[in-house]
């Protein structure tokens, strides 16, 4: 079995551990001083974490899914388990047509739960429904992943 393998550094491990464990619906295989990783089955993920003075520097990561269905569901699931997302919405962004929701783990890392239905000709975001201004807030104002 392969598996992307993710490496972030966080702030406050225990909120981190907190926040993956609720995004994933899967505790931490290993948590020890200043680390934690987690072997996630659905999706094939290893997720390493690093309690650092740094927060999280990547731009944004995701979970792309087969159907829009299941972008409801862990929609859902998440606000379920006390995450903040920005709802589900339809929209074109990173030259894709997309359903989609966002949201953010304790340092500010940007998460979204997508399929793609189609490509798109731009890279800017627009919603084919409502906007969320959680998603274009200042430190992306006029894009959805740069």
């Amino acid at each position: 079995m392969s598996r992307v393998q993710l490496a972030l550094n966080v702030t406050d491990l225990d909120k981190a551990i907190a926040f993956y464990t609720r995004l994933f619906d899967t505790a931490p295989a290993k948590v020890k001083p200043g680390y934690a990783n987690f072997a996630i089955a659905d999706p094939p993920l290893k997720l390493v974490l690093f309690e650092s003075r740094e927060g999280a520097t990547l731009n944004h990561l995701g979970v792309e899914v087969e159907t829009a269905e299941e972008v409801a569901s862990a929609e859902r699931r998440l606000r379920g388990a006390g995450l903040e997302t920005t709802g589900v919405e339809d929209t074109v962004c990173c030259y894709a047509e997309k359903t989609e929701t966002w949201m953010a783990d304790p340092d500010g890392a940007r998460w979204e739960w997508y399929v793609k239905s189609g490509d798109a000709g731009q890279l800017h975001k627009t919603a084919a429904g409502n906007q969320s201004s959680d998603v274009t807030d200042a430190s992306a104002p006029a894009s959805c992943c740069s």
